[in-house]
This record gives structure tokens, sequence and C-alpha cells, in this order.
């Protein structure tokens, strides 16, 4: 059985007149033709666990006979029963990839909450415990039936595939569940993991998230309209809601909104100790929630306030610290005095990064957690001319009392810590701190500075030895010069790449077209204005505009000021330059309609697994060649840091937009059903050895083309497909569910060790939530808070890359033994002359180049003329 589906995921990396970036969602919209999604979803789950309970039973039966028997335990014999231990213990050795034991428990509670696996006293919870016992309901669901035995490993692969997946999920309903007073601290780190991405809770701290993960109560209600509480009610809690949606409604306005997954309601009342201000009814079945009671609440917000402390000068409060609860978390630098920085200004924040600085290192220590979080962040709150000019403050700074000892010492502790604090900003921006004509001036400034001071540098520069030294132990080359100068830059090494970075300053060819379809091509810096180059082809004193057009006409004016507007432009995207007159006249190019015919023949000729690498490899170059600091400049947007550049993410964002599309557009371009149907093959065995690679932003874009409304229309094709991809594609299917924001994705991302690519749509979307959730400053101080989570989500992007990428061919694995397509598959036979065409080389101009059509009506149209 096969479920259809659309998927939607678009990245628009720059919206006509506004720079502000907008994120569309993944969209779930079942098709006219299709059953009703929540029944078809849950009976097709259904049968797809009895299948995966048959297999696990049969292997279970067959290879461990004795572990389903009679149990005594407190004088009484329980029947044809394992022990959650033992049930715990075998799953453990069937799947060398489950981490913990927890995630077993996890896998077992989905056939519990199926009522697959039932506890002998019909207890919902399953226990890792030996005197806890379970019977599988076997003569009821027909789990005594052996498969074929040679089929017997694959399906169990594909059992417990599938109960790994859905396993997360059902341990997390479990804790819930429990008695807040039964949860145990890594039930509680479940919980707060969880909390991280609820919208409800992405604007309170680390130590008071740690606290809700402690108190909060699992609370469901079955039916639409039930009224969880009324207007003019005593307050009693807070809601989150965890799943469904809310109906808002006051006396006299009736619904005055909707709350959806993730939004909060009731706590307004509890603040201010008043009487609920509206009615709360549920707007749909199965609704759940977590919820606070009062006195947790109150609680909480008094042991927030007894664990702050404000740092005053002249009456203002310049800095608030919080106690940490761990000293080993996110506090970096601060966690030796046991707070962390949770506002202040600018200056008072790195005043006390560079106290907590840690000196008693050799100069091959990691970059310290907290410094990073504001040198990743600083140009939102303190330019870097502010940051060169504070800098230099603290390195001239002296004590004006104490001995001439203790000056000493205190001058030359403080000049260790700046340079220390410029040694890590370096490790972090490289090469683009060269870009930056302040900044490179004080760098130059301070190196003499630095030079001149004989005890300080020649520290330093055997610091700088030490890590060189380490390099060359780890790469194998490279030579130690004793004498070498003091230089920053001495131990940076920009990432090498095919593909190179973008810069502000970079000239590239841009291309405009008249309104009568003529190309005008002049060279231009990549941040040149529209003004600067609508005056490098027509004169000032005219009345014409540069507009922006995309493959269905749709058009937008941009403002004279907006930068950097060619690099940033999407799919089939044009520019244009006409009077304001002629802009309604204006319609797209023949060659932004995208291609008329597909290249289902050139693809016959690669294989998949070429294909992917060569997808990966390209991606790769991109994905090295964005800093990470790019995606700050891309939500808070680009106009607002005067040189900075998103053109390199802009670029990678473009390619995954691109991939999606090419994925549609060749299936619906194929004509003829039979090449049509193993296309269709040919992209999921693509998407699979995608996965492999850990190129999973590719990997998303594939499988977004096959999720396409026009793709999934396509019933005939898919009638085609093998039982067996069908399976691995609504496997693949599962990493794409949008709730609980993406948690699917999430887990198996945490899976991962780098080197990968990650989805870099959610990224952004998980940025813009945060920046969204959150103000820039809380009682005119930096919240730097918010600075620290957008911080931890740039820094995924550097740990991907933490470990270098070697390109090459997969291993012969499970995209190998799903897909056993040899030279047998091919659609037609070709002549040695063909072979060339499956070069690296010719396969790499082909993904580069692809040509896709991004107009949503044209492919459904396309969709329906090749299948009625």
């Amino acid at each position: 059985m096969h479920l259809f589906r659309t998927h939607n995921y678009q990245v628009f990396p720059h919206r006509y007149s506004v720079e502000k970036p907008t994120i569309r969602g993944i969209s779930w919209t079942p098709l006219p033709e299709a059953l009703d999604p929540k029944d078809t979803m849950k009976q097709f789950l259904s049968d797809r666990l009895v299948k995966a309970a048959r297999s696990v039973y049969s292997v279970m039966i067959e290879k461990n006979p004795g572990l389903i028997r009679d149990r005594k335990h407190h004088l009484k014999t329980h029947r044809h029963c394992c022990s959650g231990k033992e049930l715990v213990d075998w799953l453990m050795k069937q799947n060398e990839c489950l981490q913990s034991r927890s995630q077993a428990v996890g896998m077992w509670q989905v056939l519990v909450d199926e009522g697959i696996l039932v506890h002998v006293k019909q207890d919902l919870n399953f226990l890792d415990k030996d005197t806890q016992f379970y019977r599988f309901q076997d003569a009821e669901l027909g789990l005594s039936h052996v498969s074929n035995e040679k089929d017997l490993e694959d399906e169990l692969h594909e059992a417990l595939s599938l109960l790994s997946q859905l396993g997360p999920d059902a341990l997390l309903s479990m804790i819930l569940r429990k008695c807040p007073t039964q949860r145990s601290a890594e039930d509680i780190e479940v919980i707060y993991e969880e909390l991280l991405h609820v919208k409800a809770a992405a604007h309170l701290s680390s130590s008071v998230r740690k606290e809700l993960a402690a108190v909060l109560v699992f609370e469901s209600h079955v039916k639409s309209g039930t009224v969880l509480f009324s207007q003019g009610d005593k307050g009693t809690s807070w809601y989150i809601i965890w799943k469904g949606s809310v109906n808002v409604i006051t006396h006299g306005k009736g619904i005055v909104t909707t709350l959806h997954e993730g939004e909060d309601f009731g706590q307004l009342a509890l603040l201010n100790d008043a009487p609920r201000a509206a009615t709360i009814i549920l707007r749909e079945d199965n609704c759940h929630f977590l919820r606070v009671d009062k006195q947790d609440f109150i609680r909480i917000l008094k042991d927030v306030e007894a664990n702050t402390v404000r740092l005053e000068e002249h009456g203002r409060t310049v800095l608030v610290l919080e106690k940490s609860a761990d000293c080993n978390g996110q506090g970096g630098a601060a966690a030796n005095s046991k707070y962390t920085v949770m506002s202040g200004t600018p200056e008072k924040i790195l005043e006390h990064l560079l106290d907590t600085l840690k000196l008693d290192s050799n100069g091959n220590d990691p970059i310290d957690p907290c410094v990073s979080d504001f040198l990743l962040t600083h140009k939102v709150f303190m330019s870097s001319s502010q940051l060169c000019s504070a800098l230099q403050h603290h390195y001239q700074a002296e004590l004006s009392e104490g001995s001439e000892q203790e000056k000493a010492a205190y001058i030359f502790n403080t000049k260790q810590r700046v340079v220390k604090l410029i040694a890590q900003w370096v490790a972090l921006y490289g090469l683009l701190l060269k870009e930056d004509p302040d900044v490179w001036d004080f760098l130059e400034r301070l190196k003499k500075e630095v030079g001149a001071d004989n005890r300080l540098s020649s520290i330093l520069k055997e610091q700088f030895r030490e890590r060189r030294r380490t390099k060359v132990l780890e790469n194998g080359y490279q030579s130690l010069s004793r004498n070498q100068q003091f230089d920053w830059f001495s131990s940076y090494e920009e990432p090498a790449g095919r593909l190179q970075p973008i810069k502000a300053q970079d000239k590239v060819l841009y291309e405009i077209y008249t309104p009568d379809g003529k190309p005008l091509s002049l060279m231009l810096a990549v941040n040149t204005s529209v003004q600067e180059a609508m005056s490098a082809i027509v004169k000032a004193e005219g009345d014409h505009v540069l507009v922006k057009m995309n493959s269905t006409g749709e058009r937008a004016q941009l403002k004279l000021d907006a930068t950097a507007v060619y690099t940033a432009l999407g799919v089939n995207e044009k520019l244009f330059i006409c009077t304001s007159s002629e802009v309604e006249q204006l319609r797209p190019l023949k060659e932004q309609q995208g291609p008329e015919q597909g290249t289902t023949d050139l693809m016959e000729q690669m294989s998949s697994k070429d294909v992917a690498i060569e997808l990966t490899n390209y991606d790769w170059e991109l994905f090295t060649a964005m800093h990470e600091v790019e995606l700050v400049y891309y939500i808070f947007g680009r106009h607002k840091f005067p040189g900075a550049t998103t053109a390199n993410l802009e670029r990678f964002v473009r390619h995954f937009n691109v991939v999606q599309y090419w994925v549609v557009t060749e299936l619906c371009l194929c004509e003829d059903l039979v090449k049509r149907a193993i296309l269709l093959k040919k992209f999921i065995k693509i998407a699979s050895v995608l996965k492999e690679q850990r190129n999973l932003n590719s990997f998303f874009a594939v499988m977004f083309g096959l999720g396409n409304s026009a793709v999934q229309r396509l019933y005939k094709t898919w009638e085609r497909i093998p039982s067996k991809t069908k399976r691995i594609y609504c496997a693949y299917e599962r990493l794409m569910d949008p709730t609980r924001n993406h948690r699917a994705y999430r887990l198996a991302v945490a899976k991962l060790s780098p080197p990968y690519i990650p989805f870099m749509p959610l990224l952004l979307k998980d940025m813009t939530f945060i920046h969204e959730g959150n103000p820039n400053y809380v009682d005119k101080l930096v919240n730097f808070e918010k600075m620290r989570m957008l911080a931890k989500t740039v820094k995924i992007v550097r740990e991907c890359r933490s470990q270098p990428y070697v390109p090459s061919s997969p291993q012969r694995g499970l995209a190998d033994r799903m897909f056993l397509d040899g030279p047998a598959t091919r659609l037609s036979t070709y002549s040695d002359h063909a072979l060339p065409l499956r070069s690296p080389s010719n396969i790499r101009h082909y993904v580069q180049n692809l040509k896709v059509i991004d107009n949503q009506r044209r492919l459904t149209q396309l969709s329906r003329t090749i299948e009625c």
C-alpha cells in the first residue's frame, strides 16, 4: 500500500523588496483521490507494526525458543511470557546500532502501545526489569506465521528499522505519562531535549527548561469541543500544546484566535494571580498537553530570581548572571564561577568573558564555548570596529591599586587573555577578518605591540609552535621553524576545495534583460547595489527600475539600496531593467520555463551510485565554501551588516531547490510508462545512497521531489514499483515527518558523527524560530541567552565539517542490498561509445548544470498529460 502525500519545502533566500528571508514549511496535504488521511495512516502503520511484530516473533521463536516460557513470581505462574530485561537484552544483540537500553525500551513500548505486546497485569509502560513480564498476542494477531527462511533476515532488518524510528516517540510518551516524582535523571534529560524545540519554551533559559522537565504533567483529552477551562475560572495551571489545537474564546467576541502545536496558554492568570481571561475549547480530537501546575510554576520563578545575580554601575544594571545547575554545561568559561551570562551591555559581557577565560593551557585547547557564542553573534549587538576598540582598551588596561608586582601580573594576564580571545576569533572567522579593513588594521597594530613585549611574544610563539607541532603529528607534513615570527593566521588553514568562496567584493557576471529579452552582461561586485547596477546600464535621470521575475511571471520591483540581488536569485529567476510603465508588460523568457525534454536517456547510462556520489561531492564543495556566520547574517538581514555576504549560503540553498525540482521535472517529462517507473525507482535508490553518504541535504531534496503532488498522482507509475522499494520509500518518509518540530530527523541526526551534510532549510527554520521568538534586547541589555541559542545552531554547521570529507564510493551496503539492479535493469543497450558519458567528469558536469521546471502549475499539467 502506498500513501500519497504532497511535500513542499522551499527556501527563498531573497524576497523581492524585503531582505528578511521567508522559509515555507512542509505541507502534508492528501490529494482528493486519497482516502481519509488519519484513518489511512493509522491503519497503514498498524499493518506495518503487526508485520514487524510477526518478523520479530518468528526470529525469536526460531533462534531463542526458551525466551518465551512460563514464569513464577510471588507464588504465581505467568504462562508463555518474557521478562522486560530479557527482551531488552535480546534486542540489543539483534541491533548493534542501539546506543542505550532506553532505545530498546522505546522499541518494545511501540508494541505495547499497539496492544501487540501485553503486560501480564495490563500495565501500559514497558519496564526493563526481570520481574516485569510481557506476552505476545500471537494467536489474536497471527504472529505465529513463519516467513520463508530466506526472507526472514531481511524482514527482521525492516522490522527493527521501523521500530527504531517509532521507538523514541513511544519512549517520550511513556516518560511523560509517568508521575513527575517517578522520573529518573535520564527521563528528565529526554524531556529537556524535547523542550529545546518547543516554541513556548524557546525564550526560557536552560536552567528553567530543566526544572520544567522535572515537573511537567501529561494531560490528554479525546473529544473535540471539550472545555479545558472557562473565562473567569481560577488559574491553576499553565499549558503547552503537545498535539492538536484549541480555540480561544472571550465573552462578546467569540473565537479570538486559534493555538496550535508548540504554543501555550494560561500563563497570565498564574503570573497575575487573576481569573482566566478566556475560555479554551479543544478544536480537534485527541489533543495532548504538557501541564505545569501553579505551585511548581511559582516555585520555578522564585528559583530563577534566587539564582540570578545583577551587577550594577551608577544605579543601572549592566550584567545579569544566572547560577548554572551544571558546572560542565553551556556556561563555558563562566562555569568556573558557576554562573552563566544571561544579558548585559556588550562591553560588560566582553569584560566578563575576559575575566573568566582560562590561561593554564598550551594553546591546543578547543575554542571556549561561551567565547565562541559571543564571537559568532557579536555583530548583532557590537560592530567589529567597536569590538576592536574594546579589546584595545582591555589590552592597555592597568591596575590602579596594589603593589608593583600585582600590577605587573594583572597587566600581563590581561594581555594574555585579550590575545587568546583574538586567537579564537581568528580560528572562527579565518580570512574573513582580513576582508574587514578596521579589523585588519587592528590586528596588524596589535601584532606589533605583542612583538614588542618579549615575555608575551615568546609565550605566544611557543603556543603557536605547539599547535603546528600537533598538526605535523596529525598530518605528517609541514616544517617547524624556531625563528618563525608571530602571526595571527600562522596556524589557520583555509578549507581546501575546488569551489572558492564568494567574497563581498568579488566581481561576478551580471545578466540583466531588457523588455524584449535581450541580455546585457556586465562584471560587477557581488555587493553592488541596485542603484549602482542601473547606473552602469542607463542614465540616472531616467525612470528605469530593476525588476526580478520568476518563471510564473511573478514580478517584484527592487529597492534602489538593495544589494547583492544577483547572487540571491532563486531557481529560474532573472533580472529585467525597464521603465516603470513597462513593468506590467514583462513576460518570462523561454529559458525560464525550463526544459521541454527530459534527460531520461542520459540518466539510463549513469548508475544511481555515481549520480549520488557526484551530488555529494558537489554539495560538499558548496557546503565548505559557506562560512557558518553567514547563517547569522541571513536570519537578521544581510543589509544590517555592512561588508557581509550571504552569497555562499544562498548558492547552497538554491542547489537544494534545484535538486528538488530536478526529480519532478525528469519524471513529468518522461512519457514512457516503463521508463518512468524505472526512473522513479532510480531516484529512490539515489536517495538511499545519499542517505548512506550522510548527505542529508540532497537526500531531503530528492525525497521532497518524489513527494511533490505532480509525482504522487502518477498512480500507474507507482504501481510498477516493487513492494520492497515502496517499503523503503515509506521508511524514508518517516524521516520527513514534520510533527514535533521534525523530531524523527533530529533523532536520526543525533546518531551521526561528522562529517555529514545537514538539512540546511531546517537549520534556517530553527534560527528564524529563535530569532522571531526572542527579542535582541531585554531591559536595554543584550539578550545573550538568545545569542547562545543562535550560536548553538550555527555550531552544528561547524561540527558537521569538523572531520575531513574524503570523496569515495560507499561500501556495498544497505542501498545495494535493497536495490539489486545490475546491467540487466537497463532500459536499452548502448555501444561502447556511450561509456564516456558515464565518466565522473561528465556526471559531475550534469549534476552541476541541472535544468528544471519550477512552475508547479506546468508540472501538474505535464503530470496529467502522461497519466490523465
